[in-house]
């Protein structure tokens, strides 16, 4: 066994010394040099602070290019990824069975393979044929996209290792891949983990950008490790109901881009048509005033997006526990919007039923929708429309302060280019609304003395 040498360390200076003596060498201080502890037999085999390699590092105000985007063809595509595809990414895409993940993935590959892309489609949960068959429906059967039905990461590795350069490798789906250096059957978390690490390995190293399809739970979250998505670069989530005609395609996470961009399709027999008018999806036709409507405009990311909300009041008879139910929107901020509309403007909804849709299965988040989700419930109780021509937008406190928003003057841009006149907004947000006219409300109560008709 190798003798562990002893050393002393001067508690002045911090000079090291092979044996003890009165005085420091270095620093000329007396009685310092105390031995320190003798390392062990394990740390002094397994020390990490030498035989390694040096690593270069660089400062933070070194001058880096801008990646190179790969575009897909799919303009609502590359909005989501930011631009395009990078080279040597790996991208994870999740989304509900059957609502167009392959599809998607299908016409982007075709589209970049007609471009002299090289693309490689590997299937683990369909025949080649199968794929075949699809693509061949949605008119892409001439497109010169290679495909595979395989499982084997291996075998995926090594043919792709023995052939021409790879612009694009799309997994479908990562929950069936199976790596043989790890033991478990595919769709574990640790076959999951290993098969994942090797393809990303692979795409780095050659500069293929790498698309995973993973599963998603019931939920919606993306099935697996979590560390898979800490893995990838970018995280996108398809969305959409299998009823509605509309997907969403959102981003979550994105190391070369923002997660504030959507891309926007419709499903049609040819495929994914992209949407460039996203507001005609979700607003209803308007031929005439209906109570307990009113048109919002969402923002997603730069794009606005003019969605319609629909409220219904239903009276009970005395006694009976009336319901709240809410399709797209958080019940929890109904809750807070029915309670501030009793007591800070006197609107009793306890003996009413309430519901609450946004519709076209959009689903909102922004604060901005509480002022026109207040004028749909109040519209709804008094039977009374908001204007057709009118759009409502504003954020309300609990105490029925109404608040301004965020983008409005880009919100208010969208809505007059489609056809509104008119905007029920904050009062400190009305110099935003050019070529409207406005009507500014500072609290909730007087947007309902304005719908009632109470001045």
């Amino acid at each position: 066994m190798v003798k562990l040498k002893r050393r002393f360390v001067c508690q002045a200076c911090g000079s090291l010394s092979p044996r003890w003596q009165g005085q420091c060498d270095d620093c000329g201080e007396w009685n310092s040099l105390v031995e320190e502890a003798p390392p062990t037999t394990f740390s002094a085999k397994h020390d990490l602070q030498a035989g390694g390699s040096a690593i270069t590092l660089i400062g933070l105000d070194s001058k880096v290019e801008l990646p190179a985007r790969l575009g897909t063809g799919l303009a609502e595509f590359d909005r989501a990824l930011g631009g395009g595809l990078v080279a040597g990414s790996a991208t994870l895409i999740g989304g509900d069975p059957g609502i167009g993940k392959s599809t998607l993935l299908l016409q982007a590959a075709a589209s970049l393979a007609r471009g002299g892309r090289g693309v490689v489609y590997v299937s683990g949960e369909e025949a080649a044929d199968q794929v075949r068959l699809r693509a061949r429906r949605l008119g892409l059967g001439d497109a010169p996209v290679q495909l595979a039905s395989a499982t084997s990461v291996r075998d995926i590795l090594t043919t792709l290792g023995n052939g021409q350069g790879t612009d694009l490798l799309i997994i479908d789906s990562i929950q069936t891949m199976h790596s043989d250096m790890i033991e478990g059957a595919p769709g574990t978390v640790s076959q999951v983990r290993a098969s994942a690490q090797e393809l990303i390995r692979f795409a780095k190293k050659s500069g293929a950008a790498l698309i995973l399809v993973g599963h998603v739970t019931k939920d919606g979250s993306i099935a697996g490790p979590r560390v898979l998505e800490h893995m990838v670069d970018t995280v996108l989530s398809f969305e959409g109901e299998r009823s509605h005609q509309y997907r969403i395609l959102r981003a979550i996470k994105n190391r070369f881009g923002g997660t504030d961009e959507i891309g926007v399709f419709a499903m049609a027999e040819e495929g994914l048509t992209e949407v460039g008018n996203p507001s005609a999806l979700f607003l209803t036709e308007r031929d005439e005033r209906v109570a307990g409507t009113a048109v919002f405009p969402a923002l997603e990311g730069t794009r606005p997006v003019l969605v319609e909300i629909q409220a219904l009041t239903v009276r009970l008879a005395s006694g009976a526990t009336p319901r709240r139910a809410v399709v797209g929107w958080d019940s929890g901020r109904l809750a807070m919007i029915l309670a501030v509309l009793e007591a800070r403007c006197g609107l009793s909804f306890s003996a009413c039923e309430v519901y609450l849709n946004v519709a076209g299965g959009y689903r909102l988040q922004d604060p901005a929708a509480d002022l026109a989700v207040a004028g749909a419930l109040i519209s709804a109780l008094s039977e009374r429309p908001v204007p057709q021509e009118a759009v409502l937008l504003g954020e309300i406190a609990l105490s029925g302060e109404v608040r301004p928003v965020a983008h409005a003057a880009l919100r208010l841009r969208e809505a007059a280019k489609l056809g509104f006149q008119r905007a029920l907004l904050p009062a400190a947000s009305t110099k935003h609304a050019s070529g409207l006219s406005t009507s500014g409300f500072s609290r909730l109560s007087d947007l309902v003395d304005h719908m009632l008709g109470r001045h």
